[in-house]
């Protein structure tokens, strides 16, 4: 499995991730990214939240780093990457809402429709 950006000193290399899940936009902070063995996923390792020493806590940084607390690996289907950017230090992961905000311009790629939605027009 080879890295899809890779450094010699990859421990200090930080890359932001934005993603679609659940209609939602996340952006998250990891030290590795990279092209998994599953066919079509993106692999994010080592997440870095907040440093525990902050005074201010982001309630919405607390929800993911909960969320994400018991992952080793996370999976990324590719077409619900939007981007990947090399940072210099991680900043607050969030989540947008898809219609809202900076996010207006940004569509995700077609899904398959649920068992739910079948037949509809």
């Amino acid at each position: 499995m080879a890295l899809l950006w890779e450094s010699p000193v990859s421990s200090s290399r930080i890359y932001r991730v934005s993603f679609v899940n659940q209609d939602k936009i996340y952006e998250v902070f990891a030290r590795q990214v990279y092209e998994a063995d599953l066919y079509g996923f993106i692999a994010i390792e080592e997440l870095v939240f907040g440093t525990q020493s902050e005074l201010v806590i982001d309630p919405g940084e607390e929800k993911l780093k909960n969320e994400f607390s018991a992952v080793n690996r996370t999976f990324i289907p590719m077409h619900a990457i939007i981007r990947i950017d090399e940072v210099e230090k991680p900043g607050i992961s969030k989540v947008h809402a898809m219609d809202g905000g900076r996010t207006n311009n940004v569509s995700p790629f077609a899904r398959p429709l649920s068992g739910g939605d079948k037949g509809k027009d």
